[in-house]
């Protein structure tokens, strides 16, 4: 009696990181060889630069023009912000160890980072709240003077930019939960973790504009 092989049926943990890497492999065949969804996010960052670049340049025309206080050096913490800013830069890092996760099927690393930046994202913005909550009751509301109104408009509008970024990534994160691995690809999180690195090199500008230049708009 002739006899035939059995299919060997692959460790589980292979299928998920293949189901993880396919739809990857299947984007980066795109029309020139990029896939649309990064153009596009290029295309978004590239625009938002000049936005964020004509923000920085009215915060530096108009903030030092204030004729009534408070004035930014009867306000600004450097080493809170600084504490702040440094706890955004190390979620970059972590951003980048979850798109490693997913760029190597590793959904366990891919979650377990993405969590970290969540939680890292959150936190840089209850920072924002505190300082923001001092300033008010010391005296500075957007319409003050010419320095709260540039300052709130700028930070605030970065401030918008972290939170979308948190939402994003939590929904990323929500989804790698539920072990869909076709939606949570090393693509879309390539994507997620370019918007991201965004958000954070734009406040690396701002806080060097805003906050340790703080004398030139005085």
């Amino acid at each position: 009696m002739s006899t035939y092989p059995l299919p060997q049926q692959e460790p589980q943990g292979a299928q998920e990181s293949v189901a993880l890497q396919a739809p990857a492999h299947e984007a980066h065949h795109a029309a020139l060889g990029v896939d649309s969804k990064k153009i596009g996010m290029w295309l978004f960052i590239a625009s938002d630069c000049m936005f964020f670049g004509a923000l920085i340049g009215t915060y530096l025309i108009y903030a030092g023009k204030s004729t009534v206080g408070p004035y930014p050096q009867d306000l600004f913490d450097i080493p809170l912000t600084t504490v702040s800013t440094f706890i955004l830069l190390m979620s970059s890092l972590a951003m980048a160890m979850a798109v490693h996760g997913a760029q190597h099927g590793d959904m366990k690393k891919l979650k377990r980072w993405l969590g970290l930046t969540i939680l890292m994202g959150l936190t840089f913005l209850g920072f924002q709240v505190y300082e923001y909550s001092h300033f008010i009751a010391a005296g500075l509301t957007l319409s003050r003077n010419l320095f709260g109104t540039t300052f709130y408009v700028l930070t605030g509008t970065h401030g918008v930019h972290v939170a979308l970024g948190v939402l994003w990534l939590t929904l990323l994160f929500i989804t790698a939960l539920r072990g869909d691995t076709k939606r949570v690809n090393p693509v879309n999180v390539e994507i997620a973790g370019l918007y991201w690195h965004f958000v954070d090199i734009v406040w690396i500008v701002v806080f060097a504009v805003v906050y340790l230049m703080a004398d030139v708009a005085a």
